[in-house]
């Protein structure tokens, strides 16, 4: 772009995010351009220097808050991913995922939803903890998911007394998101964060106060896992195969009926069938308390 031409405002925009997007040069903003040219000369098309500044040293601050910015938001929603990998590796792993997913939201909440994906793509920035990093950001980010989301009217019982289950359809919540992992994340959570609260409170709305402790790991075991908001507050609650399948199969849009039914044949034994129409009642019913299924 000439110096002589006056940009419009999305080319002004754009010249800017270009800018303030870019990876620092440990805590400056680069020196040479993504042409090879002068970030100085490319500064100085759209930012005029004042008297203590120059059009470069403006808009460094301006990539610096960014950079500082979004790391510390993605350090507050990922403190597990954090204390697993150490300040280093995570600051690495994390300036490469916002070079590659800038942030593209009004709010920092939806900043860490790639970052499950990214660390799939990307596995030599958590090698040899990838697999417990990954189900580590899943959970972390469904407790930011389970705290902003909608809360829709909780379904009551006397709504359901006049649908026959053939034809009831369940809504789950928005708040409530259904994890299947191969690490038992909620102990790891639960002791990284113990003596602080027995629940975990997403980071969109408190930083979370960690004890980085080496020996802390999250122990290999596969996990049926429910992130859900009760209060305002964000909890986790184990379910076993049977009813992770059933809640699955309601979120998928199956009716009550067609749900129960593919559970109940999967069990070959009448002993087992029984067993299981108690143990689904008694969920049901718990669930129903804590406001799963929306009106």
């Amino acid at each position: 772009m000439s110096n002589k031409s006056i940009p419009t405002l999305y080319q002004l925009q754009s010249l800017m995010a270009n800018a303030i997007m870019r990876p620092l040069d440990k805590d400056n903003m680069q020196a040479i351009w993504i042409d090879g040219s002068s970030t100085s000369d490319y500064a100085s098309e759209f930012i005029k220097p004042n008297k203590k500044l120059t059009s470069f040293e403006r808009l460094e601050i301006y990539n610096q808050q960014y950079w500082y910015r979004t790391l510390e938001s993605l350090q507050d929603d990922f403190a597990g991913v954090n204390a697993l990998l150490g300040h280093k590796r995570f600051e690495v792993l994390t300036t490469a995922y916002l070079t590659r997913y800038p942030s593209r939201s009004y709010t920092l909440n939806h900043l860490g939803q790639y970052l499950a994906n990214f660390i799939q793509e990307e596995p030599q920035l958590t090698a040899p903890d990838t697999e417990a990093v990954y189900d580590t950001a899943c959970v972390e980010y469904a407790e930011v998911k389970a705290f902003e989301a909608q809360a829709k009217e909780p379904l009551h019982l006397e709504s359901l007394k006049t649908v026959s289950p053939a034809q009831l359809v369940l809504q789950i919540q928005p708040s409530v998101n259904l994890l299947e992992l191969d690490y038992a994340v909620d102990d790891f959570l639960l002791q990284l964060n113990k003596g602080h609260s027995q629940s975990i409170e997403s980071n969109a709305v408190a930083n979370r106060t960690v004890r980085f402790v080496k020996a802390i790991r999250p122990k290999k075991r596969h996990t049926y896992l429910v992130v859900h908001r009760l209060d305002n507050a964000i909890y986790y609650k184990r379910l076993d195969k049977d009813q992770y399948l059933l809640l699955n199969s309601i979120k998928a849009g199956k009716t009550l009926m067609e749900a129960c039914t593919e559970l109940l044949e999967a069990k070959t034994k009448v002993k087992d069938q029984e067993k299981l129409a108690l143990k689904v009642n008694k969920s049901f019913t718990t669930w129903m308390e804590l406001g799963w299924f929306s009106q």
